[in-house]
């Protein structure tokens, strides 16, 4: 993943992850006009094909404001504080037909692309849902929660879903900045591990805990690790979304570990919760 710094000194967004953010939003828009009925269910969720397609859309302008340094509260992190901010947005956000979502899926994340294309949006952001980041990985943030939602959406409406290894690489700056704040105090506790995960095609990173501290190294990874594990990169951001059990995806062969302590493996997505 390759940056080139502009004639005026800024850092745009990483190569090709402008584009991955437009062409998603288009498909989740592609997506939700598709749908005959917004009150389908969504598998595995309380939300309907309307709320998701909702949330998508609140989602995306909220990042647009963050994006331009507009302060926008919303929860504290926790699964349960975030749940509760989606569940009042969607009270305050009454709209459900397809066409206004679609329209409004893709027209913020293009106010979000504009915001983040001007010299002035460099530098930190202001707090998101999940801490202070800068606007590249503000993007990626935004790219990994669009997916994450689209696939559901897909899997609701019976179309392929839009997650591929590319994108899966654009989240990365996101899922590595983040994966500290989601451990899981209780499961990290007591655990003194070296984790080295790598991405099939991709890149690699570890991941160490030690008296209860969760520490990412993206590059290089240390490679005297307790447990390597070499995932497909669709299952892992899968996983790490909440959206596939690693049993099935071990099953399928979409994951395999190593090293001096290969049993830690099931026991690392069960370390964090999904963001």
């Amino acid at each position: 993943m390759h940056t080139t710094v502009r004639q005026d000194g800024s850092w745009p967004l990483p190569d090709g992850l402008g584009q991955a953010i437009r062409g998603t939003a288009e498909e989740i828009a592609t997506l939700v006009r598709s749908a005959s009925d917004t009150a389908l269910a969504v598998p595995g969720s309380e939300w309907t094909v309307g709320e998701a397609a909702a949330h998508l859309a609140t989602a995306n302008a909220l990042m647009a404001d963050l994006a331009a340094g507009r302060e926008r509260p919303y929860g504290d992190g926790t699964p349960q504080s975030l749940a509760a901010a989606n569940a009042e947005s969607l009270a305050l956000f009454g709209e459900r037909r397809a066409e206004p979502l679609a329209t409004m899926i893709t027209e913020q994340a293009e106010a979000f692309l504009d915001t983040v294309s001007h010299p002035a949006a460099d530098g930190p952001a202001p707090a998101t849902p999940l801490g202070v980041m800068n606007r590249s990985v503000l993007a990626s943030y935004l790219l990994t929660h669009m997916l994450g939602h689209g696939y559901d959406l897909a899997r609701a409406l019976r179309r392929p879903h839009m997650i591929d290894p590319v994108r899966v690489g654009l989240c990365m700056p996101f899922m590595l900045s983040v994966m500290p704040r989601v451990a899981d105090p209780a499961a990290t506790a007591g655990l003194t591990a070296r984790y080295r995960i790598r991405l099939r095609g991709g890149e690699a990173f570890g991941v160490s805990l030690a008296d209860g501290v969760v520490q990412v190294t993206a590059d290089p990874p240390p490679q005297r690790a307790d447990c390597t594990i070499l995932l497909d990169p669709v299952a892992f951001l899968l996983i790490a979304l909440g959206r596939l059990n690693p049993w099935h995806a071990i099953g399928r062969g979409q994951v395999l570990a190593w090293g001096p302590r290969p049993w830690l493996a099931p026991r690392f997505p069960t370390l964090f919760t999904a963001p």
